[in-house]
């Protein structure tokens, strides 16, 4: 079955209905968790189409083991949440039921309409969809989709999957294409540059000559993009287990200079090098704990991406004869400030950030006291761990996470015979307030007057 069907008032796209049955591919029902099939179920026996869809789809055909489920259906989110009463309708942008089961989430989305008669609910703004609840057929709802190869349906009446834009022959090719005119797709959401960059690198697919070639052009539109979705999608780009290869296919593409234009900047100069080696070193952790289903944290992650550019301002400003912990706190800030620009990074992580570089020059200094307080730190942890992957700076870097790394393995007394035989260390400019407050020179108290008795001060009241 061939038509053609309008993916947007200026392009149209040619459907080619292709279905594959049962027994030549290989999903297998005893791998979709058990919330999505009785959600396919239960709008199937209510007389609707129900269809597995998307990434779910995609990786079960490639042998994976999906995470979330998505759904596709002729109902609307309000017949969703008349047959579920454990569903919540969701979303302004785009209208979703999501139907609960304990810890699993099946989403719902009713297939998306191409044309809006007046009836639905489609707002654009200089070429960007940021609104739409236009609801059409299967086909439609097809071409609506990004890549080709997230536009397969699962079908539960019969078990057959269905492909209508040559998704499975992609999918074959290990080819990402993008549905329509890739400059339009791009125009209506610039996000899309980074999902073809992640999913081509976590997939290790090839991205399409026609669907690479806008980058250079149509990168600068990542600034368009809400800052909060650009965070979202560095998450799933960098923290789902295939960080090293998304930040290598990202800088590659050119658009990392788009999203995290310091970084770029900090990669580009001389001893880019080593920052280079620090941040795919980095990446490489993350991903092994992620492996292991070990927890990770964006703060980490960012604390690293943003050293190169934090390191060097702060080198400028000791240069310029800057405090050193006024130094830390005023580049740490202006760093998150430029970067969340492009990235909204969440207070809380910016914190966390700020805190791991700012302890940094800390672990230069081995007098006693300090180093008992370092090792006492809440975040002394990840300043430790985000000290060595530094190593590469310097051998001086190399041997004091050495020391660092020998002083957690000794017992508290131990290591404080071991810093008393020590020579004392000259007082380095690494101190913070309450260190310096300390050191400071013990003035002789005031001797004060005596009031007479009638000029006593009434205190102020409350």
């Amino acid at each position: 079955m061939t038509e053609t069907v309008p993916s947007s008032p200026s392009a149209a796209v040619a459907v080619n209905l292709r279905v594959i049955p049962r027994e030549q591919h290989t999903i297998s029902r005893k791998n979709i968790s058990s919330g999505a099939l009785r959600v396919l179920y239960r709008l199937n026996e209510a007389g609707f189409s129900a269809f597995l869809v998307g990434g779910a789809v995609r990786d079960l055909l490639l042998g994976g083991r999906p995470k979330d489920f998505d759904v596709a259906t002729n109902a609307t989110p309000e017949d969703v949440k008349r047959l579920f009463r454990n569903c919540r309708l969701i979303g302004r942008r785009f209208r979703l039921a999501h139907v609960v089961f304990g810890n699993e989430i099946v989403e719902v989305a009713t297939f998306r309409g191409s044309s809006d008669d007046g009836t639905g609910d489609r707002h654009v703004v200089d070429g960007r969809i940021v609104r739409d609840n236009v609801y059409g057929t299967i086909e439609e709802d097809a071409v609506r989709r990004d890549f080709t190869v997230n536009a397969l349906y699962y079908d539960i009446a019969d078990f057959s999957v269905r492909d209508y834009v040559g998704g499975y022959e992609d999918l074959m090719r290990r080819e990402l294409r993008l549905i329509g005119d890739p400059v339009l797709r791009y125009r209506e959401d610039p996000v899309r540059m980074l999902r073809a960059v992640r999913l081509a690198a976590k997939l290790e697919f090839a991205i399409a000559a026609d669907a690479r070639a806008p980058f250079d052009e149509l990168g600068e539109l990542l600034l368009q993009a809400p800052p909060a979705r650009l965070f979202d999608e560095s998450l799933k780009m960098f923290m789902a287990g295939s960080g090293l290869k998304s930040f290598r296919a990202l800088d590659a593409s050119g658009l990392l200079a788009d999203v995290y234009p310091l970084t770029a900047r900090a990669l580009a100069i001389r001893s880019g090098a080593t920052f280079r080696a620090m941040i795919e070193q980095g990446m490489a952790n993350t991903d092994a704990r992620v492996a292991e289903g070990k927890p990770v944290t964006p703060a980490f992650l960012f604390a690293i991406l943003l050293w190169g550019p934090v390191r060097a301002q702060v080198e400028k400003e000791l240069a310029r004869g800057t405090d050193m912990n006024l130094a830390w706190i005023r580049i740490g800030n202006l760093v998150m400030n430029e970067q969340s620009k492009h990235v909204a990074i969440p207070r809380r992580f910016a914190l966390a950030i700020e805190e791991i570089w700012s302890l940094q020059p800390r672990f230069e200094n081995r007098q006693k006291k300090r180093v008992f307080r370092l090792l006492a730190h809440p975040r002394f942890r990840a300043a430790y761990d985000f000290l060595l992957l530094r190593t590469g700076e310097s051998a001086e870097t190399a041997a004091l996470a050495e020391w660092w790394t020998q002083a957690q393995t000794l017992e508290h007394d131990d290591l404080a015979a071991q810093m008393n035989s020590m020579p004392a260390a000259p007082a380095v400019a690494t101190e913070d307030a309450s260190d310096a407050v300390a050191a400071a020179p013990k003035k002789r108290p005031r001797r004060r007057r005596k009031r007479p008795p009638g000029d006593a001060v009434q205190a102020p009241s409350e």
